[in-house]
């Protein structure tokens, strides 16, 4: 039996290799593919290890303002109440009266432990990458200027969920499509913008940039300026299965973009100056995202864990090796420096890019500024996690 289940497991993922697999995280919000596909990084697959630290170990700890990282926290509360080993410090935060850094460093020491997050090569150190919310131009209707369409999520995206049948792959869910009686990977990127009929009608908004759509689907989340004024906020709604594939990468080799060009700011760059080359590089990147409308009250973009993101304080991590919505402090630097940016943070999204238990991008927010910081952004960091002292290490360390 148990080797039949093995070969049925096989068989679904023989089926759907071209359309690869995605976390479960990924569902709701930016996902950021939040991340920075576009540079180069480490391979840490393995699993890492998290050592308990004193307060004393975190550097600018005692500095730092906690008020907008305690917003956060209590964000992440919304969702972690519900699970038991965060219930009695999310109890204790919605009791919390004081809300200046003092009283909210004491709260912060009582209720958590940190453990220092070590990888599995002995490092202490990981890349610390940044991400943002892009604002474009567009239409609600096409037009020769607005041209670019904007997708919501087709009907017939099937996503195959493994773990109510296998367990050990809880975290596993595969895309596809129906061909007849088959089930066969969804189009790539490459075949939706060969052929536009493939997603006809489920256009949300046209905008008038190809790569500062491309850009959008990096993000994962983002606003859209209409022609009215009105500016409407978009996020991650779902993807085509594919793995990412690096646009800058490809770049670099074929000798277009010198290494320390590569960035965000170089790749639009280059793809102004060559428009004629962009859409055949574009569709090198077989993934492909799909967006949803969301309204328009909301404080940020929503991120993996299902809350709005905090610029500064939000960031993206493995899921398998951070447990979600949990407190990180953040030690790295600040963009293209070696000025210290050392604060504490919260685990509230997750990405494509984001592998491994020292990976972290950071949430600089919306505006030019922002996404000056998050295109510039490849630091080293350390992070510690900050767990319940009622559970002695990161459940998902464990695993």
């Amino acid at each position: 039996m148990k080797n039949q289940s093995c070969f049925s497991i096989i068989l679904i993922l023989l089926v759907l290799l071209a359309g690869c697999t995605s976390k479960i995280t990924e569902s709701p919000g930016t996902v950021k593919q939040t991340g920075k596909p576009e540079i180069n990084q480490p391979d840490e697959t393995r699993p890492s290890t998290y050592v308990a630290a004193h307060w004393s170990n975190l550097p600018g700890w005692y500095e730092d303002d906690l008020y907008s990282a305690w917003q956060a926290f209590k964000q992440s509360c919304s969702v972690l109440r519900h699970q038991l080993i965060w219930q009695e410090v999310c109890i204790a935060a919605s009791n919390m009266q004081a809300t200046d850094s003092k009283s909210l460093r004491i709260f912060f020491e009582k209720q958590f432990t940190p453990y220092q997050v070590i990888a599995s090569n002995g490092s202490k150190e990981g890349l610390v990458t940044g991400y943002y919310e892009p604002l474009l131009h567009g239409s609600r209707q096409p037009s020769e200027y607005y041209r670019y369409p904007v997708y919501g999520a087709p009907d017939e995206l099937l996503t195959i969920d493994l773990g109510s049948l296998y367990p050990e792959l809880k975290d596993l869910r595969l895309r596809g499509r129906l061909d007849g009686r088959r089930v066969v990977p969804y189009y790539s990127r490459a075949e939706i913008m060969s052929d536009p009929t493939i997603l006809e009608g489920h256009e949300l908004f046209w905008v008038n940039d190809e790569i500062e759509l491309f850009f959008l689907q990096i993000q994962g989340s983002g606003r859209i300026l209409l022609e009215s004024g009105e500016i409407v906020k978009v996020g991650f709604a779902d993807q085509n299965g594919y793995p990412y594939n690096s646009i800058g990468r490809i770049l670099v080799q074929q000798g277009e973009l010198p290494m320390e060009k590569a960035s965000m700011q170089g790749i639009k760059q280059w793809g102004q100056l060559n428009p004629d080359k962009l859409p055949s590089l574009l569709q090198q990147n077989a993934r492909f995202i799909f967006f949803r409308e969301l309204p328009e009250d909301l404080s940020g973009p929503v991120g993996a864990l299902g809350v709005p993101l905090t610029a500064g304080r939000s960031i993206a991590i493995d899921p398998q090796s951070i447990p979600q919505g949990a407190p990180v402090f953040l030690a790295t630097t600040w963009p293209n420096t070696d000025r210290p940016l050392n604060r504490l943070m919260v685990a509230q999204d997750t990405g494509n890019a984001i592998k491994g238990g020292i990976r972290v991008d950071f949430f600089w927010g919306h505006g030019p500024e922002a996404a000056s910081q998050a295109g510039r952004m490849k630091q080293q960091g350390s992070i510690w996690v900050l767990m319940p002292n009622n559970h002695t290490v990161p459940q998902l360390a464990q695993q």
